[in-house]
């Protein structure tokens, strides 16, 4: 499971010309799952970048996690995350886990990050997403769970 973490001034996702999620402030997730991943897994990630301190803090060094910077999280399946592209000019997705497998165990995760962080907005699983974000700094981290 792969994440790609940035730190926004603003983020939303537009699904056929409307918003189906938007954040202020916070941190913008793509989320790809792959064939060997699982609840546990994809939990362990999900704490790790809710604790994941790349926020500034009073003295300007990154020590706050999102929740301290009062920020929001959007969180955008993006299964491009998991293509292998060590050989040739096209990428192999092969490594990426079924769309019928990933969307259920993406909503779980979903339910899982709303537990623990109210401030958590989503895209549409599978959707033609148009993702518009500020990238402040820029920022931009990947985590990955294996």
């Amino acid at each position: 499971m792969r994440a790609v973490l940035q730190r926004v001034l603003e983020a939303r996702v537009v699904v056929d010309g409307q918003i189906t999620g938007e954040i202020d402030t916070g941190m913008l997730v793509f989320l790809g799952i792959g064939k060997q991943d699982d609840l546990e897994k994809g939990r362990k990630l999900m704490d790790k970048i809710l604790k994941y301190r790349f926020f500034d803090d009073e003295q300007g060094k990154m020590s706050w996690n999102v929740q301290q910077a009062n920020g929001g999280i959007l969180l955008v399946s993006q299964f491009t995350l998991m293509a292998q592209t060590q050989k040739g000019l096209r990428p192999d997705f092969g490594p990426a886990m079924p769309p019928a497998e990933a969307k259920i165990l993406y909503e779980q995760l979903v339910d899982y990050t709303r537990s623990q962080f109210k401030q958590l907005q989503t895209g549409i699983f599978a959707a033609d997403m148009k993702v518009h974000l500020i990238n402040d700094g820029p920022v931009t981290f990947q985590l990955e769970i294996e």
